[in-house]
């Protein structure tokens, strides 16, 4: 009913891997987007760090920027000073740490990378717990 494609498709734009452009690997690709994911969230715990003062924070951050070291090879995270920083509520910056963990869990998982999957639940844990305590007391 139909006939083999006997020809090479029109759509191919090389015969094979060009080694003028560079390719990465899935998995290479997966550390890139998790390292992006938890420089993100450290962040916005930076952020949280400086509106208020807190060792489970700080413990936070130094873990994750750990990971974030890891992940890019050894290269520690670029951090911006505590001081100039624009004032945000800390109830958003909560939701955005928690939306940035569960990004940074999603691709732990994907890439099998326990640790930093175990980190990325344990700051959306603490992040919904902080969330819940302030709906608590505003109430």
């Amino acid at each position: 009913m139909y006939e083999p494609i006997r020809a090479k498709s029109v759509h191919s734009t090389v015969d094979g891997p060009n080694p003028d452009f560079p390719h990465r690997s899935r998995e290479e690709e997966l550390d890139i987007q998790l390292a992006g994911h938890l420089a993100a969230l450290l962040a916005v715990t930076d952020e949280l760090r400086a509106a208020q003062a807190s060792a489970d924070l700080d413990t936070a951050a130094e873990r994750l920027a750990e990971q974030v070291g890891r992940l890019r090879g050894g290269r520690t995270p670029v951090r911006a000073p505590m001081s100039g920083r624009r004032e945000r509520s800390t109830e958003a910056l909560h939701r955005r740490a928690h939306a940035l963990a569960g990004r940074a869990l999603v691709v732990a998982a994907s890439r099998a990378d326990t640790a930093a999957a175990i980190l990325a639940a344990e700051r959306m844990d603490a992040h919904t717990a902080a969330l819940e305590s302030r709906a608590l007391a505003s109430r």
